[in-house]
């Protein structure tokens, strides 16, 4: 039962090998084979229903909303400059589709880059706290303080420091992004059970293949989650930036089109905005996917 180092130095335990070898077993002699491919055909069938609703249902709902949004408009009246009908929105977005995507790609610059530096030093730095106790009693209240400075204060700062470019952007959407990662990071890495880490040490296994084989897996749904948070709080704090102060980006071109009360091309930004949050949250849905492949296994 204890931890066996293989000739490329991973650890590996022969509890599971025999767990799976006398299921399995069992499996092969209480089944026979038309109930196990039975079995098997149901399991497919039941993903495959799965799948479709997973598309089917948004869309619906979508639809209805978008329905519902234009029966609403007409029967209320409401002028264009307050609220357009759908219709309107997308040839709004065509008609100015250059402009738009010119200033989509600088958003997404500022999301990309301030939301990568986040990652980068949020995670290692929750590690780092939940591991250390020197580290936690120095700079974790230094971290407590700074998040609690509104960072709506810090922007125009950031204008002076950095300019109207793509830097003042990034350094806002990375200190907006920074704290729920790593409290999401120290969460994560402290959530193992002890007893755990007594086992590892009682078969031989090294700090880094603790971490490999128990910490860094265990903490992975944790961390995942405070990744779809921070993506979200991302897309909204590039937003706020331009907000601030900005010559180019959705958020600059949002607050032009307000001032001509261009109302259609407010909401095909705002449509544009929606999209890229909900790719935001696929893009690390599917990273989380293939890096846990143990969920996989317990949603099937």
């Amino acid at each position: 039962m204890g931890f066996v180092r293989t000739r490329e130095g991973d650890v590996r335990t022969d509890v599971d090998r025999s767990i799976a070898g006398s299921s399995a077993s069992t499996l092969g002699s209480g089944l026979s084979a038309g109930e196990l491919a039975e079995a098997r055909s149901r399991g497919v069938r039941r993903r495959r229903r799965g799948a479709i609703g997973a598309v089917v249902a948004p869309t619906a709902a979508f639809g209805a909303l978008i329905l519902i949004w234009s029966v609403a408009v007409r029967a209320l009246e409401v002028p264009v400059f307050i609220i357009p009908e759908p219709q309107l929105v997308l040839p709004s977005l065509i008609e100015n589709r250059a402009d738009l995507w010119f200033n989509t790609k600088v958003t997404l610059s500022a999301i990309g880059l301030g939301f990568g530096a986040s990652v980068l030093f949020a995670i290692p730095m929750g590690l780092a706290i939940a591991l250390s106790a020197l580290t936690r009693q120095t700079a974790y209240p230094v971290l407590v303080l700074v998040q609690l400075i509104p960072k709506i204060a810090i922007a125009p700062l950031f204008l002076i420091w950095f300019g109207f470019g793509l830097e003042s952007k990034v350094f806002l959407t990375a200190l907006m992004t920074f704290f729920p990662l790593l409290l999401a990071s120290i969460a994560g890495f402290q959530v193992l059970d002890e007893r755990l880490l007594y086992l590892t040490k009682s078969m031989g296994a090294s700090m880094w293949q603790t971490f490999r084989e128990v910490r860094l897996p265990s903490a992975m749904p944790v961390l995942f989650s405070g990744l779809k948070t921070s993506a979200t709080i991302a897309a909204t704090a590039a937003l706020v930036a331009e907000f601030v102060g900005s010559n180019a980006g959705l958020g600059y071109r949002l607050l032009v089109s307000s001032m001509y009360l261009d109302t259609p091309q407010m909401f095909a930004i705002l449509l544009i905005l929606t999209v890229i949050g909900l790719g935001l949250n696929y893009i690390i849905e599917a990273i989380e996917y293939f890096v846990m492949p143990w969920q996989r296994a317990s949603r099937t």
